[in-house]
């Protein structure tokens, strides 16, 4: 069997406290502009190219390398990114 390396990327991301939604919003503009808030739990649904997902506090929203948006939880987003010293 094959094995594969994921190439290096760098995308840009964002933490959801559940409190920044203008700063997310700044962000990640229509994707989450039309974005539903629940104040309940403080989750908000994003518009992705892969259907409506959800995102609770403590989640990354990522721009992706076509310019997506999506949410990504903190311990894969950890696991699989490290942060850019620019």
């Amino acid at each position: 069997m094959a094995k594969y390396r994921k190439k290096p990327v760098v995308v840009e991301a964002i933490q959801w406290t559940g409190e920044n939604f203008e700063e997310l919003a700044d962000f990640a503009s229509e994707s989450v502009r039309r974005a539903k808030y629940d104040e309940s739990d403080m989750s908000i649904k994003i518009y992705t190219l892969e259907g409506t997902m959800t995102a609770s506090p403590g989640d990354y929203i990522i721009k992706g390398i076509k310019g997506e948006f999506y949410p990504c939880k903190p311990d894969i987003f950890n696991a699989t990114y490290e942060k850019v010293e620019e």
